[in-house]
């Protein structure tokens, strides 16, 4: 995934907050949970506030790799950020 990224940088695609929760919600869909939150964290570190798509799509990824209390933090992180509003 980190590929399709970096090429998207190359093309000039700006990263905004649709592209990385694009980027989350592939991960996600490619049963990738731990990229999808290696994508999110550098989201944050770069500036960008994740949606309610994004943490979405984070849910789902924990859905897929089996860890309801990974799920549970990231609602709590949705509900404290105010992103879910």
């Amino acid at each position: 995934m980190s590929s399709i990224f970096a090429e998207m940088k190359e093309k000039g695609v700006v990263s905004n907050v649709i592209t990385y929760s694009a980027l989350v919600s592939a991960c996600e869909k490619g049963g990738q949970p731990e990229q999808a939150f290696a994508i999110f964290t550098e989201m944050k570190q770069k500036g960008v506030v994740p949606d309610v798509i994004t943490y979405s799509a984070l849910v789902s990824a924990c859905e897929k790799g089996k860890n309801p209390e990974q799920a549970l933090e990231v609602f709590k992180a949705l509900q404290s950020d105010g992103s879910g509003q």
